[in-house]
């Protein structure tokens, strides 16, 4: 039996994935959450063998909860279910730790077969994303990552994110939507190959005062 719990801000959604999944006799849904803050105490409550979560939500976002489940539960896979296809959101998935990264568009029967193959052991990702992730990876390897330099928005929002700040009080700081700020905190993790705000913190820590000031 493999115990799935289900993680997605929109109701419907929800419902649509625990339909489908428990038309297996080998699934079952222990249990599902709308927040990102909610993932990590369910998945302790509730030991699953895998998340199924989407990436964007409201206040903690799916990357970040992946990070709480990989770090404190490490028996519990994640699958990342998302609308999205874009460079960013696939590798930050990957760099989180996920173990799939799978579309929503994708057919419900290689869904399923995604979630089982996970539950397994096995890492994959939908074959439209595949390509983008090894050439991201080939250009980290190489050095040839192209977006290195940061802008100065995104300087301060590393120093935001090193000072502990979360997205919401960042938002507040410098005056921008808090969905706006989680783009920015992407891209600056991409960027710099970062894994999370204990990574950033870090980088900052290790730099000189002049990298933060304006040329």
């Amino acid at each position: 039996m493999i115990r799935v719990l289900i993680v997605d801000d929109h109701a419907v959604v929800r419902f649509g994935l625990k339909s489908l999944i428990e038309l297996y006799d080998n699934f079952e849904v222990v249990g599902e959450c709308a927040r990102g803050e909610d993932v990590l105490p369910l998945t302790k409550a509730t030991r699953p063998d895998v998340v199924v979560m989407d990436i964007r939500m409201p206040g903690m976002n799916g990357i970040e909860a992946c990070q709480e489940v990989v770090a404190n539960v490490p028996e519990t896979k994640v699958v990342m279910l998302t609308s999205y296809g874009d460079d960013e959101a696939v590798y930050a998935s990957i760099m989180a730790g996920a173990m799939g990264y799978i579309l929503k568009k994708t057919d419900s029967a290689k869904l399923v077969e995604a979630i089982e193959r996970v539950a397994a052991g096995e890492s994959l990702l939908d074959p439209q994303v595949t390509f983008k992730v090894l050439s991201q990876m080939k250009n980290i390897a190489a050095g040839k990552q192209s977006g290195k330099t940061l802008t100065e928005m995104e300087k301060k929002v590393l120093l935001l994110i090193a000072e502990g700040k979360t997205n919401k009080q960042i938002a507040e700081e410098i005056f921008l939507a808090e969905k706006t700020v989680r783009n920015y905190v992407s891209k600056i993790f991409l960027k710099l190959n970062l894994s999370n705000r204990a990574a950033a913190a870090a980088y900052v820590s290790k730099k000189s005062p002049g990298f933060f000031i304006k040329s």
